[in-house]
């Protein structure tokens, strides 16, 4: 589905659609004809490579609940460790997010979260990884609605730096 109406899009791709138009990104979500909650998913309903997809994963730090998220490629693992060097100060730590939390502060549902659009801004980072690539896919707020962009334009849309937070998934 391709439309310029914003009333024809569910209400979190409504937000990132938004967003992106505030910032003058040229390109706006589209809606996939079935689901893609994976970063395979979406790869293949693409037809592009899966580390070519920019997923979005939500870390809660501790104990102060801040929402972290990480924007890493497809085909990567977050390397939790390293993101806790990087965004906890002493007696803090880094933990998963589960589904509630996720929605809360993002304003998305897991396997549709969008770097951009949050309820609540999040501390963020960018897997330095995604820059191997001069196009890359992220979720635009809902399972089915993604929406393309380069590397940097991530990093100008959400304010957040690069740095290395992943390890390769093993095959």
């Amino acid at each position: 589905m391709l439309s310029k109406d914003l009333d024809d899009f569910p209400e979190g791709v409504q937000r990132v659609m938004r967003v992106l138009r505030e910032m003058g990104h040229a390109h706006q979500p589209i809606m996939l004809d079935e689901a893609a909650r994976t970063a395979q998913q979406a790869a293949d309903a693409l037809g592009i490579l899966v580390g070519q997809i920019a997923k979005s994963i939500v870390f809660k730090r501790r104990p102060d609940e801040i929402a972290v998220l990480v924007i890493t490629s497809g085909d990567r693992r977050v390397d939790e460790k390293k993101v806790q060097a990087l965004v906890c100060p002493a007696g803090y730590r880094l933990g998963r997010a589960d589904a509630d939390f996720v929605k809360m502060t993002t304003g998305f549902s897991i396997g549709g979260v969008s770097p951009v659009g949050h309820v609540v801004s999040p501390m963020a980072l960018i897997d330095r990884d995604l820059l191997r690539f001069d196009e890359i896919w992220a979720a635009a707020g809902h399972p089915n609605g993604v929406f393309r962009l380069h590397p940097d334009d991530l990093a100008h849309l959400t304010g957040a730096p690069f740095a290395d937070v992943s390890e390769q998934l093993v095959p």
